[in-house]
């Protein structure tokens, strides 16, 4: 910035496992949402690299990046960044329309995914029609519709109440572990670690805690 000098992400290094339910804390400013999107391949790391499944990501070109982030990751936001204009199941189905795929494979899945979330009765609303915690529920769908190794949530709660708050991190915690996906999850709040196999806290872009729970059912790492 100028002449000022800013790392966000500051020489951190570390490795998840397959299967665990990762949170990455600390106060605004820490660097979470930042190290989030170099791990989502949104943002390039300015030095530095990114191994997923014993290959070095960092290499991969503008287009390759956007196809592995395709195909193995899913995304969830604070803001849900639904589409207006689209039902919840068409919104589901994006991913997999951009992939391709015929029209009834995505549809029947798509269903499929709202009813497990509990909105098995709204496929046709519009993100209008939902509550808050409703179309965050439509964002995970949308999230697992191309069956991701990764899931990437960034303050999926910001906008919620307690109640669905808890709702949604239920939810994350049963596809954890019924499908042994790799969650990665930004959050503020103290009370989300109950949730979570292990938290990473950041603190002026540095690992100033590296937190595992000791609980029978959280995956160990790497």
């Amino acid at each position: 910035m100028g002449t000022v000098e800013v790392r966000a992400i500051d020489g951190v290094s570390f490795s998840v496992g397959k299967g665990q339910f990762m949170g990455i804390m600390g106060s605004s400013g820490s660097g979470k949402s930042t190290l989030l999107h170099m791990l989502g391949l949104l943002d390039p790391p300015t030095e530095g690299t990114l191994i997923i499944a014993g290959s070095d990501i960092s290499s991969l070109s503008e287009a390759e990046m956007g196809m592995f982030r395709l195909s193995r990751f899913g995304f969830i936001f604070q803001d849900y960044a639904l589409v207006p204009e689209l039902t919840a199941e068409e919104n589901v189905s994006l991913v997999a329309m951009a992939q391709g795929e015929e029209t009834e494979a995505y549809t029947r899945r798509s269903r499929h995914l709202l009813s497990q979330v509990g909105l098995g009765d709204r496929t046709a609303h519009l993100p209008s029609e939902l509550s808050g915690g409703e179309q965050q529920r439509v964002a995970i769908a949308r999230a697992l519709i191309n069956t991701p190794e990764i899931l990437f949530a960034d303050e999926p709660c910001a906008n919620l109440d307690s109640t669905n708050s808890r709702a949604v991190l239920d939810l994350f915690r049963e596809i954890n572990q019924r499908m042994n996906l790799t969650i990665i999850m930004v959050s503020h709040e103290n009370w989300h670690r109950e949730y979570f196999d292990r938290v990473i806290c950041l603190r002026d872009g540095k690992i100033e805690e590296d937190y595992r729970p000791e609980r029978p059912d959280a995956p160990s790492s790497p």
